[in-house]
C-alpha cells in the first residue's frame, strides 16, 4: 500500500441534540466548516439529546432517519431553525419537516414508532458520556473534545485550528 492515495478526510464529531437552542447557533459554525475544508473533512452528527428537552430523544432518531434518506444535514438544519417549534409541536413537527424537505414522510412515521433507530442514538449517547460530553455542542477533533455546551466563545477556531494541523495547512 503506498502513501499516494488521497488523505483521509479529518473526521469531525458534532455532539448535537436537536431540540437545543446553543446548536442552532453553532449550524454557522458547521456551515463555515463545511465551506472552508469541502470534503477535506467529514462532519459527524453525533447524539446526545439531553433529559430536559422532552423531543430530543425522537428528534434525533428522525436525524438518523434523515441521514437514512440521504438528507440528514439539511433535516438538522430545519428542525434546528425552529427549535420553538418543536418545543411547542412534539414529534408530528418532525414528520413535517420530513415532508416539507421531500422526504418520506411516512416513513419517518413509521421509524418513530418503531424505534428503528433508537440503537444508534442510545450508543451515540453512552459513548458522549463514556468520553465526557456534557452537552450540547461538543466537538471532538482528533480525540480533543471541545465543549460548546458552556461557551461557544472561539470554538470555531479551535476547531480550525486542529483541523488545519491535522491536514498539514498551518
Amino acid at each position: 500500500m503506498s502513501d499516494s492515495s488521497p488523505a483521509r478526510p479529518v473526521v469531525i464529531d458534532v455532539w448535537c441534540e436537536l431540540q437545543c437552542p446553543d446548536c442552532r447557533t453553532a449550524l454557522d459554525d458547521v456551515r463555515a466548516l463545511r465551506a472552508r475544508y469541502g470534503d477535506r473533512v467529514e462532519l459527524r452528527l453525533r447524539h446526545f439529546p439531553l433529559e430536559k428537552h422532552k423531543h430530543s430523544f425522537a428528534a434525533a432518531q428522525a436525524a438518523e432517519e434523515a441521514m437514512e434518506q440521504g438528507e440528514g444535514w439539511p433535516y438538522v438544519e430545519a428542525v434546528l431553525g425552529k427549535v420553538e417549534e418543536l418545543d411547542r409541536a412534539g414529534e408530528p413537527y418532525l414528520v413535517e419537516v420530513a415532508r416539507e424537505l421531500g422526504l418520506d414522510a411516512e416513513e419517518f412515521d413509521t421509524a418513530l414508532v418503531d424505534g428503528r433507530h433508537i440503537l444508534i442514538v442510545d450508543a451515540d449517547q453512552a459513548e458522549g458520556k463514556a468520553i465526557g460530553v456534557t452537552g450540547t455542542p461538543t466537538y471532538v477533533v482528533d480525540g480533543e473534545r471541545l465543549d460548546g455546551g458552556k461557551s461557544q466563545e472561539g470554538l470555531r477556531e479551535r476547531v480550525e485550528e486542529i483541523t488545519d494541523r491535522l491536514l498539514g495547512d498551518s
